[in-house]
């Protein structure tokens, strides 16, 4: 019993030597801390606007103790950093880090004011931890700033414009509110438009949006920071509105490549016309990602061409109303078809193309799809309503439409631990590959990406993307 006493004993001196070991402070001059980032570095940061917080680890890996006498910041301009709850480093002193102990550094971009110049202007900083043991060490802070051209107010609620306005490519601009024109709104090639939670734009007026595949004209929110480390803001559904063309006479409306990305829904196209209605041309678009609608067409003739429709919770293509030509269009529907919950809403039960030819107050729907892929993984992609579906005047010509259950393409699954993304691209063996019609593929010879799909020895494939080795 005596025996067993001591052991017991001993075992107890032992572990309390050994946690007292570490909150021992070593006065070692080759003792270091170690960080989780060398350098710590924001997303680009719009100018007269601050930043998201991000944060690094400071670890203490040493069996021993360790002080961190002051933390400086060599510049101290545009970061702002958050210590043990401490916002003011000059107040932080004789910060202990016990042995196999770490501790958090919250860091966040605060105004920059105006830079000089269009293009992003990269600032940084230093922040440095002088240790009790003599040994200083840092951490790089960078973070690009951005100009923007800024829109509306936050809260404000709208931002009427009534005379003919143009977004170019020389900054991006910001968009707080519900924009409305009155008059023609014209895009340019490579002009960004970033959108703050809940704004739309609503054009009354004629839109011309012409990008090209090298400048294209992108459409999303203002949010440049990441939910998770690997998972951008932009993948997230919901960030901002929509886009709403509501035609108030026949208007036209013209979009080439251009990204509309992340809202809640990506274009709605709504007339009250029965006589004459407006017209709609898309051609090499991308609409992904919403937590409603992707494309609404209701009282709108339109043709839709080379486009990508992707990813939403509702219904990715709506039709009421008018008659609407889809040639080599992919819709796939897979949104929140991932290994991480990073949507706020969860997808709808619904096919992934609805056609509703049952109003009796509106213009006669007449929806067709040629060499088109209409997917998901749900069990029904496409819903047609009509009195007698035999009789519906749509044609559907060298389409693949059907429920994922083939490889049809490159990634239809988001793996954020992966860093790999959607890419509807097709695969080698996807079922989709040189089932398109010839003839109709003719004036299009080429896909959304520039590669051929017209010529001798090619067969077109159905969608938007031609399968290349």
């Amino acid at each position: 019993m005596g025996y067993r006493l001591r052991v017991i004993g001993y075992i107890a001196v032992i572990l309390f030597m050994v946690a007292c070991r570490e909150y021992l402070v070593s006065d070692d001059p080759s003792m270091r801390l170690s960080f989780s980032v060398d350098t710590l570095r924001f997303d680009t940061v719009f100018s007269e606007q601050g930043s998201a917080t991000m944060q690094f680890k400071v670890y203490n890996d040493n069996k021993q103790a360790q002080v961190i006498k002051t933390v400086s910041l060599a510049k101290g301009a545009v970061f702002r950093v958050n210590i043990d709850g401490e916002a003011d480093l000059s107040r932080l002193h004789d910060l202990t880090i016990y042995g196999g102990d770490s501790m958090q550094v919250f860091v966040r971009v605060t105004d920059f004011g105006k830079v000089s110049g269009n293009d992003a202007v990269l600032t940084d900083d230093i922040l440095s931890f002088h240790l009790a043991n003599g040994a200083n060490q840092d951490v790089v802070l960078e973070a690009y700033a951005q100009n923007a051209v800024r829109i509306g107010q936050v809260g404000c609620g709208r931002t009427e414009i009534t005379t003919p306005y143009t977004f170019t490519a020389d900054l991006p601009y910001i968009i707080f509110d519900t924009l409305i024109f009155g008059d023609a709104v014209t895009i340019n090639a490579g002009a960004r438009l970033f959108m703050h939670q809940g704004a739309c734009l609503v054009a009354l007026g004629d839109l011309t949006a012409i990008g090209t595949p090298a400048q294209p004209i992108i459409i999303r929110g203002d949010r440049l920071d990441r939910l998770f480390d690997s998972v951008p803001y932009a993948y997230a559904g919901g960030s901002w509105n929509g886009i709403y063309l509501q035609a108030e006479k026949p208007q036209t409306y013209q979009l080439e490549y251009v990204d509309i990305l992340s809202g809640n829904v990506g274009l709605s196209c709504y007339s009250e016309g029965t006589d004459v209605l407006p017209t709609l041309r898309m051609d090499g678009c991308r609409i992904h990602n919403h937590t409603l609608y992707g494309l609404v067409l209701n009282n709108i003739d339109a043709l839709v061409t080379n486009t990508e429709i992707s990813n939403c919770a509702s219904y990715c293509v709506y039709c009421e109303g008018g008659k609407h030509d889809f040639v080599h269009t992919t819709v796939a529907s897979y949104f929140g078809f991932t290994n991480i919950r990073i949507q706020s809403v969860s997808k709808e039960n619904v096919a992934a193309v609805y056609i509703n030819n049952l109003s009796k107050k509106e213009p006669a729907t007449q929806t067709s799809f040629y060499n088109c892929i209409i997917t998901g993984y749900l069990s029904e992609q496409l819903v047609v309503a009509t009195p007698l579906e035999k009789y519906y005047p749509g044609e559907f010509v060298g389409n693949y439409i059907s429920q994922d259950t083939a490889k049809i393409f490159v990634n239809n699954y988001y793996k954020y631990k992966e860093y790999v993304y959607y890419d509807f691209r097709l695969d080698s063996l996807s079922p989709a590959r040189g089932i398109g019609d010839s003839l109709v593929a003719v004036p299009y010879d080429t896909d959304r990406n520039g590669i051929k799909r017209v010529g001798e020895g090619i067969k077109p494939d159905a969608g938007c993307y031609q399968y290349q080795p």
